[in-house]
């Protein structure tokens, strides 16, 4: 079981970096056959968070993993799982 990290902590405050790099993660998610991707928008006032999660949201990047996993210990992280085995 592979796994891929992504922290946002960096780039907070640049939308269109932000959205590139989700992409770029998901994309080497599927191609790599990696089945799970940590997100790490970070706890702050969870506007990233909100933001992450409306681009998991998308039907295009929607239909690319199993399930998603908001960490309940842990507010500033969400996990992708890919259906790889």
């Amino acid at each position: 079981m592979g796994k891929l990290k992504l922290d946002l902590h960096d780039i907070f405050n640049k939308g269109r970096d932000i959205d590139i790099e989700l992409n770029r993660v998901i994309k080497e998610a599927v191609e790599k056959r990696i089945s799970l991707v940590e997100i790490i928008p970070g706890k702050g006032s969870g506007q990233l968070k909100k933001r992450v999660l409306r681009f998991l949201d998308q039907p295009h990047i929607k239909k690319l993993y199993h399930r998603l996993e908001k960490d309940d210990k842990n507010f500033g992280r969400v996990f992708a799982h890919f259906g790889f085995s």
